[in-house]
């Protein structure tokens, strides 16, 4: 999806990111903390992981912006969704959409991460119910059993 700024309603506060997507139906943006601490509004900005909530929308005009929705039918975030479903990696989900988009970013970049790389790169993404075990254990599980094509995917991106 490329952005194109809208006028922020008059809250009082900076329209972010967040706001903007929100706005257009893209609810698998969470506002969690709206400090950029827990990652529940993680989306890919230019392929690069961000928190929405810190970016202003002005500063994302005519980017590349994705969240979970826009990624609908990737093989690769498809692959993550199963292997996350499958193994019953969530308990609420308020958290599935940050993880997803980093896990997917991470294996866009490396098909094959270790479990220390995995735990690293989701550090910054709060759960509060899994203890985070079940999440990493999944992203190894999808790494693990990626299918051909998203794989070669990934490596050419």
């Amino acid at each position: 999806m490329e952005t194109r700024r809208r006028a922020a309603p008059a809250t009082g506060r900076p329209h972010t990111l967040a706001d903007d997507l929100r706005s257009r139906g893209r609810l698998s943006v969470r506002t969690g903390c709206e400090q950029g601490v827990c990652g529940s509004c993680t989306v890919l900005l230019n392929d690069e992981t961000v928190r929405s909530c810190l970016v202003l929308a002005a500063q994302a005009d005519g980017a590349r912006v994705a969240a979970v929705e826009d990624l609908a039918g990737d093989p690769l975030l498809e692959h993550l969704r199963r292997t996350f479903w499958s193994t019953r990696a969530f308990q609420c989900g308020f958290c599935a959409s940050g993880h997803l988009i980093e896990s997917y970013s991470l294996l866009r970049e490396d098909p094959a991460p270790t479990e220390d790389q995995v735990r690293r790169r989701l550090a910054g993404n709060l759960c509060r119910c899994t203890g985070y075990d079940s999440i990493v254990h999944a992203v190894l599980r999808a790494a693990g059993t990626l299918p051909a094509t998203a794989r070669e995917e990934a490596r050419h991106e």
